[in-house]
């Protein structure tokens, strides 16, 4: 199949289509979608396409009336996007009003039905790396954008014991932090109330320093670490041997920040396992069947391996 990334115009172009999928966003000649679902497709012997789509914001509207008339069956959508999905979609589960986001698209006859399966692949990535649930942990999320956030209100929703926010903007930390207060299924057993149990911290200031020395599980939500040029995304120095380093960035596989956590004892995860689990709920969702995670898995890492020879 081709990887050649599809635009709105060769959309219009298109003929009705079976088994059509997709991934929707901009940039993504990056995205290892296809290569993950391809796999999945084999391994489960469906004939299908899955394409990359390159689309804005501005284009998304137009290019859901192209997928609606082509009869496509699904599709994911990454950032920048992702809230714009949920405003646009006929439908969404629970899941994704609480998150204010869609990740997820099923076409049920015109349609839209909006999931996010973001943050529950996260919460599985995290249990399969480190052994441990999210709602045992004290945890730090690094940044407030589209991903930071969707991880601090997962962890809110899994009712983590503490949850920490930081970010450059610092009020769109606080924004965050009280969505996410709002989302807790039980409050605080000593003061009666959620609002102890998440906050926000300005970007790299001793209060951020002092939420790393206090947390099980800091984790970078942040664009920072996609280029081997960038810097950690905390000093390295900051970083000590209790804790659980997870980087939602998975090229490269370990990032300067997964490096110096590393050196500092740490235990560290990349974020493929989000992508895997993320990926193979979806591909669950769109066939109504198990996804065959190991070839899913298998087909990342050899991405990835080709990514670095």
């Amino acid at each position: 199949m081709s990887d050649t990334v599809w635009t709105l115009d060769e959309l219009k172009k298109s003929e009705p289509q079976k088994n059509f999928f997709a991934v929707l966003g901009k940039p993504i000649h990056h995205s290892l979608s296809p290569i993950m679902h391809r796999a999945a497709f084999e391994a489960a012997a469906i004939s299908a396409q899955y394409v990359r789509i390159e689309c804005s914001e501005d284009t998304l509207e137009p290019t859901l009336h192209e997928l609606r008339r082509i009869g496509a069956r699904g599709w994911n959508c990454t950032l920048p996007l992702k809230e714009a999905m949920y405003q646009l979609c006929d439908e969404r589960d629970a899941h994704a009003e609480k998150l204010g986001a869609v990740n997820t698209v099923i076409n049920q006859n015109g349609q839209l039905i909006g999931l996010n399966t973001d943050g529950p692949g996260w919460v599985t990535a995290v249990r399969e790396a480190f052994g441990v649930d999210v709602r045992d942990l004290r945890i730090l999320i690094l940044g407030a954008g589209g991903a930071g956030r969707a991880l601090a209100l997962q962890a809110a929703l899994e009712d983590c014991e503490t949850l920490v926010i930081a970010n450059r903007t610092f009020e769109r930390a606080q924004q965050v932090a009280q969505d996410a207060e709002r989302l807790f299924p039980t409050k605080n057993k000593l003061s009666g109330s959620a609002s102890s149990r998440v906050h926000a911290v300005n970007w790299h200031s001793e209060a951020m320093r002092q939420a790393i020395r206090n947390a099980d599980l800091v984790v970078n939500a942040t664009a920072l670490g996609w280029k081997l040029t960038d810097p950690s995304v905390v000093p390295g120095n900051w970083l000590l041997p209790h804790l659980l380093v997870y980087d939602t960035v998975y090229r490269p596989r370990i990032t300067p920040f997964l490096r110096a956590a590393a050196t500092a004892g740490a235990r560290i995860s990349n974020g493929l396992g989000m992508l895997l689990h993320q990926g193979a709920m979806a591909w669950s969702l769109w066939t109504g069947r198990e996804a065959p995670i190991s070839a899913m898995r298998h087909a990342l890492e050899k991405a990835l391996d080709e990514d670095q020879t």
